[in-house]
């Protein structure tokens, strides 16, 4: 069985930085496209980015060009997601999520972003 664990989240004033992370259970991670996602308020959940399975090839919403940063870390099953230069239309629930093929509704609980002076 799958399980997703996000993790980093918080408050942060616009302007702020976070560093969020996701490790999995039931996933071959080193040969997982692994990619994030988020809802923010009155919004369907859309991607943000994804990162290949040797974290070369990576892949960005227009939203998260030049601000967000994926990048993962296979010994320790781990991929991140840096936030830098937050505003308040960022605020949301961070979702990682493994290939399709481990389901298409296999979500974790995500991780809330709060952005608010």
């Amino acid at each position: 069985q799958v399980q997703i664990s996000e993790s980093g989240g918080g408050w942060v004033r616009p302007g702020g930085s976070l560093r969020l992370s996701c490790t999995t259970s039931g996933v071959v991670f080193d040969r997982a496209v692994m990619s994030w996602y988020r809802q923010t308020p009155g919004k369907e959940r859309e991607f943000i980015a994804s990162i290949s399975t040797g974290g070369r090839n990576l892949k960005y919403a227009e939203f998260a060009e030049g601000r967000f940063t994926i990048s993962r870390d296979n010994p320790k099953e781990t991929v991140y997601l840096q936030l830098n230069n937050l505003s308040p239309d960022d605020t949301g629930v961070y979702y990682c999520k493994p290939p399709a093929y481990y389901g298409e509704n296999t979500w974790g609980r995500g991780t809330p972003v709060t952005v608010s002076s």
